[in-house]
């Protein structure tokens, strides 16, 4: 029997009441119903400093990233919800990103992006749903060598459509984001073989 395909899900934003985290909750239960296992993670648990290369000289990767490093290394892939701020992905991600990038000596995977596969989202207050972002996150991954598919889901005006409880208001969105998770748990079983 084969493995079950295995995910992380997390979001770049770190508020508590983030309508992105929200709107993944939705993507992972697509994955899960497709039979996929997803952890989900919340980057704020993995606190590291804006990389600098001279910190990384002389005190080596933090152990924040070394941990979660090691997760991103036995995770298939990866469901990613991002906040948009001022058109781009949030800082904390990309910081998180860059850490995660970076070799760990003795480390026999320099790299835990390499043939994993994404899906992406965003929800936003705003009009156009974090879809600006999403470019530049999509352009970032594959750039580590992701695979992201090309279904991605952008929800405008959340303030309006996720009830105070996480719950998508509207059946559409709901059904596109578990769609997405399915979607990503598909691509990633078509890859296996």
């Amino acid at each position: 029997m084969a493995r079950e395909i295995h995910f992380l899900a997390f979001s770049g934003s770190t508020r508590a009441d983030s309508f992105n985290r929200m709107l993944l909750s939705h993507a992972i239960r697509g994955a899960s119903l497709r039979g996929a296992s997803v952890i989900e993670i919340h980057l704020n648990y993995f606190p590291m400093p804006l990389y600098d290369g001279d910190l990384e000289a002389a005190e080596g990767i933090p152990e924040s990233a070394i941990r979660l490093k090691a997760l991103f290394a036995g995770a298939d892939g990866f469901l990613i919800a991002s906040p948009e701020y001022n058109g781009f992905f949030s800082g904390i991600l990309k910081n998180t990103l860059d850490w995660l990038s970076r070799p760990v000596a003795g480390d026999s995977a320099p790299t835990p992006f390499r043939g994993k596969v994404a899906a992406i989202m965003a929800a936003s207050p705003g009009g156009l749903g974090g879809a600006r972002g999403l470019i530049q996150l999509r352009a970032l991954l594959s750039n580590l060598q992701v695979t992201v598919i090309p279904e991605q889901l952008t929800i405008p005006n959340a303030h309006k459509v996720f009830s105070p409880e996480g719950k998508l208001m509207d059946k559409q969105f709901e059904a596109k984001a578990r769609l997405l998770g399915a979607a990503l748990t598909a691509f990633a079983e078509k890859l296996r073989g």
